[in-house]
């Protein structure tokens, strides 16, 4: 007995929005944070090419050197041109490209009320952003 054709334009559906837009999603991020890394990194080598040798410099002599202890902390040494803090940025947006896919792929699984998939999927992702925060912490 072959399905019912509504149930196979559903399926249809839900094949093209996983197929066609998890790359699109993924690619986009992925770009982002490839760009705002090569930002920091031209910052970097061209703004600031003595940084890390005075950074260095001054561990000798015992000064005490200032690090970002928060996100606003860092966006704002981002905004002021700081290459590290720019890259920092772009490798915490790296890190967002494997919790962006998790999350799509719950949102799929809750449109198609899959109830076992959207739990295990929910516990995954859970999982993702904790050892993000964590990484973070420690």
């Amino acid at each position: 007995m072959a399905p019912a054709p509504e149930i196979l334009l559903v399926q249809d559906e839900e094949t093209r929005l996983l197929r066609a837009w998890t790359p699109a999603i993924l690619r986009a991020v992925l770009v982002a944070a490839v760009t705002v890394l090569m930002v920091g990194l031209v910052e970097s080598t061209f703004g600031s090419p003595g940084h890390y040798v005075a950074r260095f410099h001054e561990l000798q002599r015992g000064i005490q050197l200032r690090q970002p202890r928060d996100f606003g902390m860092l966006a704002g040494d981002a905004l002021l041109g700081n290459g590290r803090s720019i890259m920092t940025l772009g490798l915490m947006l790296l890190t967002m490209v494997p919790i962006v896919r998790v999350t799509f792929t719950l949102l799929v699984f809750l449109r198609e009320k899959d109830y076992p998939y959207v739990a295990m999927t929910a516990y995954v992702l859970a999982a993702l952003i904790l050892g993000a925060a964590l990484g973070r912490i420690g």
